[in-house]
């Protein structure tokens, strides 16, 4: 049976099922009721069965595995020159981490019987969320920008899901997106929650619980390829902090299961002008000339849909949060393709922000520390 939802603010409970509401009447996200972990000690590596991708790891999943390219288990390799070890999440099916999010996404849709999804999206969620929906026969709109790149929009259409081209912010298009899942009666049921009763399903990356659920597999792998260790630091972007967050339950959830001893800290990276957990922290951007970061597109979010637990994950692992402007972010684009990386521009950001930490003294050159390198070059194109 499908998991149900329940809100950790407000302790609300609410049924499993294709007209769930997509966040709590308090207004708060909504979590899974399961939270399932294995006992016992893990396998090691070299005798795990990892033809399943990151669903090798379904026992701390709390959705079944309906929606697969079997994909995860993406390199972790070495990165002499900087000091780091990189794990390659640009070679996931679409590109980008998206898709531990997706298949995960895609197969709670399946549990529930759902027939149309919708996603907002500034490209590589709504890639993905389109990838999957298609694999799994479901129909997907997903809401973009106008001005959304050419090589994101494309994805969406092979996919055949629909885009609908949102002028305005990034804000005005989740709000267009909300008015069409909620429908035309624009209300809400007796207790306020806002219940899906429109045209589909919120697949959505920020505020749907079953994202999460996938992005928490990239710490099982990296424990997984550690031989169940954790390194003492991770950079990662911080947009929605899909990935962020993801982090911080799969580690928690690990250290709950008694198979690692600590978590990491986390380090967060934003781009200048779209930085409000580093604002909400107090801290400045890293930049000369006060400018916004127009290059990373991928993290331009001003409101996170889970600030409050990006924050609480910060504070609790010891961890920070700083925002960088173009020129960084520039630099740290042109090393990684020299070294061999082809990523995407928003995917320069965390080793940007591995070396300002450095710079910065939060990092000395003793610590271990691995770094996610989110989207594909071909993104680009």
């Amino acid at each position: 049976m499908p998991s149900d939802l329940t809100c950790p603010a407000c302790g609300a409970t609410y049924e499993a099922g294709s007209d769930e509401p997509w966040r709590c009447a308090c207004g708060s996200p909504l979590e899974f009721v399961d939270r399932p972990y294995p006992s016992g000690d893990p396998l090691p590596l070299s005798r795990l069965d990892t033809s399943e991708g990151l669903w090798t790891f379904f026992e701390f999943l709390p959705i079944e595995q309906h929606v697969t390219f079997y994909e995860g288990f993406t390199p972790l390799v070495d990165a002499p020159d900087w000091d780091a070890s990189f794990k390659l999440e640009y070679v996931f099916p679409t590109g980008s981490f998206k898709d531990r999010g997706a298949t995960t996404t895609l197969s709670r849709a399946v549990e529930l019987g759902v027939e149309k999804v919708l996603e907002d999206s500034s490209g590589n969620a709504g890639a993905s969320i389109a990838t999957y929906a298609a694999r799994a026969r479901i129909e997907a709109d997903i809401y973009v920008p106008a001005d959304v790149k050419q090589s994101k929009l494309m994805a969406i259409q092979r996919a055949d899901a629909r885009p609908v081209r949102i002028d305005g912010g990034r804000s005005d298009v989740t709000d267009a997106c909300l008015e069409a899942v909620e429908g035309d009666r624009g209300d809400t049921e007796d207790d306020g929650a806002p219940f899906q009763t429109g045209t589909g399903w919120y697949a959505s990356h920020a505020w749907n619980p079953a994202f999460y659920a996938g992005t928490m597999t990239f710490a099982f792998e990296v424990a997984a390829q550690r031989d169940w260790t954790v390194p003492d630091a991770l950079v990662l972007p911080i947009g929605h902090g899909t990935l962020f967050l993801g982090a911080y339950r799969g580690f928690s959830l690990l250290e709950e299961a008694g198979i690692v001893d600590e978590i990491p800290r986390l380090l967060g990276a934003q781009a200048a002008g779209h930085a409000p957990i580093v604002e909400a922290l107090g801290r400045q951007a890293v930049d000369e000339d006060g400018a916004d970061a127009d290059i990373a597109d991928g993290i331009q979010v001003a409101a996170p849909a889970r600030r409050e637990e990006l924050l609480e994950a910060v504070e609790s692992t010891g961890g920070d949060v700083i925002a960088l402007g173009d020129d960084p972010i520039e630099s740290a684009l042109d090393r990684l393709h020299r070294d061999g990386f082809y990523v995407e521009p928003t995917c320069a950001v965390a080793p940007a922000a591995l070396e300002e930490y450095r710079e910065m003294g939060t990092l000395d050159g003793d610590e271990d520390v691995v770094v996610p390198l989110t989207g594909s070059g071909l993104k680009t194109l």
